[in-house]
């Protein structure tokens, strides 16, 4: 018996100028709002010429996206007509020309928006776009966040409060998603839904000819598969999909084969997590980076989960295909080449090790035709059984592999056509480039912590990424990784005399490793560290480095090892000739100390460059807790050292914050 059958109880880069172009004339110029025949419940509001809206969505993991696709099949079932894409794929231009918008945006790190929204949210905010430019759209906010962390929904809420600015006008208040709630976002999405679609019909009516679509019924889906009976060519889709087809830098649609060169663990033996540094070699790639870039890599799935996947699906994995879309104007995913195999398909492109989402079980019910699974798949998919879809699946991180073999007979049965629809695209991982180009020519570093936690399931949960990469064994053959480099959020100061003060606990010290580097190379001096990690004989990274290089007089290192209650190192030499005099804590012996301790007991030396000195303070790590920890050490040395109140210390950071001087890069 299947278990849901049985009984209830179970990463930074150099800033460069923005890619938006310069603001359209007719933004500029403004627009004079519509106002002639009253609509229903919307008084000054012209009717929309046809049945059509826009869902434009910022994400960063996925969720925003899905939730974006669910709009649109629910528009669909409605018969109406919808758009759906990522507002940095979106004509920002357009815009004006919206009558109806939804915005779906997740926040990211400490109130970032999602890379794919971060040329829109420039856009956005220009100080001269008219306060009338939007006064033709009616739009609603729809925000993904985490109330664990201090700018909860800040995206979303600053979003609204900018198209209201600009004229827009909010069929309805904002939905807040919170991943904290015990049913996670649905919670608040699932109420506000049915309120949005009784607001949408009103200015869209449909003909009353045309039935709502149930959920039940399977909509058609969005590509055809083609199984092909010839050999199209010897050359591997892999190959194919990374030929360069212009000239120019790597990217996710061209990205660079980057052969291993070195996969090296560098936590201790006996160390609870596998951290490794991994050496790619980039000759001849045309990738170029400056300290606080990333690197983003295209991971794939186990071999073994592929054969598991094809066996329980019945799906012959040397098959080759071609996909067409069912709608015009619907492209193909760039990342899969025509033709293809199956193998390819689910290798590279089907994240069938993701934790699957409600949307999952939706259309696999559809897709159902075995009674006691659809009855099931059904119950999971629907408002009510929310709660036990969150024991069954997103507690213990069943993957959507583990899901399809205990639904085996709805498994088997899946039209290949559905396959898309179904699974999402794996989604590259970023990484913190953690060397210098200036040190290491043509190399490439990361530092990877390979994720693995048990949970109830038998099997220990393994993160995709970087469990594929610690597998690369370049000394049993050949490992290439799809890579390619993008800007991060960490800018490093020009000028040679501005010193530095680096917070990286963990392996949030990636990026400085690279910055300190690149300035050492450069001849820069001022730059101290602050390290934390558990214990100085397991997951101290790169202790030789650090080592020789405060012997040169080109760092200050201070390190909190948080499961070793000893007192701060001694006096260190800092460049231009300061000294790092730590003020000793009370209670030093009675806590675990992490670097937000030290921070504090460095205060002097820490406002003596900062406000003497135009320092520049960087920040990398978890995104949880250890930023809000270290910004508030700064503002008590703020008040203690600079004599500011608590409203000034707050201010001097937030100042400190919007020069640049203060800058994070975090991950949840």
């Amino acid at each position: 018996m299947p278990h849901w059958a049985r009984p209830k109880g179970v990463t930074s880069g150099r800033r460069r100028k923005s890619e938006v172009g310069a603001v359209p004339a007719v933004w500029l110029a403004g627009l004079s709002c519509r106002f002639s025949v009253s609509v229903q419940g919307f008084p000054g509001r012209t009717p929309m010429p046809s049945p059509q809206l826009l869902v434009l969505f910022g994400s960063q993991t996925g969720t925003a996206q899905d939730v974006s696709e669910r709009l649109g099949r629910e528009a669909r079932r409605r018969r109406l007509c919808c758009r759906v894409q990522a507002l940095d794929s979106y004509p920002v231009v357009n815009l004006i020309n919206e009558p109806l918008v939804i915005f779906v945006c997740a926040t990211t790190g400490q109130g970032d928006p999602p890379d794919n929204m971060k040329n829109f949210w420039r856009f956005i905010f220009r100080k001269n776009l008219p306060s009338t430019s939007l006064c033709r759209m009616d739009f609603v906010v729809l925000g993904l966040g985490d109330s664990s962390y201090a700018k909860y929904n800040f995206v979303a809420k600053k979003l609204h409060r900018r198209l209201l600015q600009l004229g827009g006008s909010a069929l309805l208040p904002m939905c807040l998603g919170d991943d904290q709630h015990e049913l996670g976002p649905d919670a608040a999405i699932d109420p506000w839904l049915r309120d949005l679609w009784e607001k949408v019909l009103e200015l869209c009516p449909v003909p009353r000819d045309l039935p709502v679509i149930p959920p039940g019924v399977p909509l058609p889906s969005r590509f055809a598969l083609h199984f092909l009976r010839e050999d199209p060519g010897t050359r591997s889709e892999e190959q194919r999909a990374a030929s360069p087809g212009s000239q120019g830098p790597p990217s996710e649609l061209q990205p660079f084969l980057a052969p291993v060169v070195a996969n090296q663990r560098v936590t201790g033996p006996s160390h609870f997590q596998d951290v490794r540094l991994i050496d790619f070699d980039i000759t001849g790639s045309g990738i170029s980076f400056a300290a606080g870039d990333v690197v983003l890599i295209q991971p794939s799935n186990s071999a073994a989960h592929v054969q598991q996947f094809c066996q329980v699906l019945g799906l012959n994995p040397d098959q080759r295909f071609t996909l067409q879309p069912r709608e015009p104007g619907v492209p193909c995913p760039p990342r899969l080449p025509q033709p293809c195999s199956v193998r390819h398909l689910v290798s590279r492109y089907l994240d069938i090790a993701s934790v699957p989402r409600r949307s999952f079980f939706e259309l696999l019910a559809c897709l159902s035709a075995h009674e006691l699974e659809r009855e099931k798949l059904l119950e999971f998919s629907s408002a009510q059984g929310q709660e036990e879809l969150h024991e069954y699946c997103s507690r213990p991180r069943r993957t959507i592999l583990e899901v399809l073999c205990d639904f085996p007979h709805t498994a088997g049965a899946i039209p290949p056509d559905y396959l898309l629809d179904l699974i999402p695209a794996i989604r590259p991982r970023a990484f913190s480039i953690a060397s210098s180009l200036l040190v290491h020519p043509s190399r490439l570093q990361i530092l990877v912590a390979v994720v693995q936690y048990q949970t109830r399931l038998r099997e220990p949960r393994r993160g995709l990424c970087s469990s594929w990469l610690a597998s690369l064994d370049p000394g049993q053959g050949a490992a290439r990784v799809p890579l390619w480099v993008r800007p991060g959020g960490l800018a490093f100061p020009e000028t040679p005399d501005t010193p530095v003060i680096m917070v990286g606990p963990g392996t949030g010290v990636a990026p400085f490793r690279a910055a300190i580097q690149e300035r050492v190379a450069q001849g820069r001096t001022g730059n101290i560290l602050v390290f934390g990690c558990r214990l100085r004989d397991q997951d101290f990274y790169w202790e030789a480095e650090w080592r020789d290089l405060e012997r040169k007089g080109c760092l200050t290192l201070v390190t909190a090892f948080s499961r070793e209650q000893v007192g701060v190192p001694g006096n260190r030499g800092l460049g231009g000739g300061l000294q790092a005099q730590p003020r000793p804590s009370p209670t030093l012996q009675e806590q675990k100390v992490y670097v937000q301790h030290r921070l504090r007991e460095l205060g002097p030396l820490v406002w003596e460059l900062l406000d003497r000195q135009g320092a520049c303070f960087y920040l990398a790590g978890n995104a949880k807790y250890m930023p809000a920890d270290v910004s508030e050490a700064l503002m008590s040395i703020f008040r203690e050292e600079g004599g500011l109140s608590g409203p000034d210390a707050a201010a001097y950071l937030a100042r400190l914050q919007r020069t640049l001087r203060f800058q994070t890069e975090t991950w949840a």
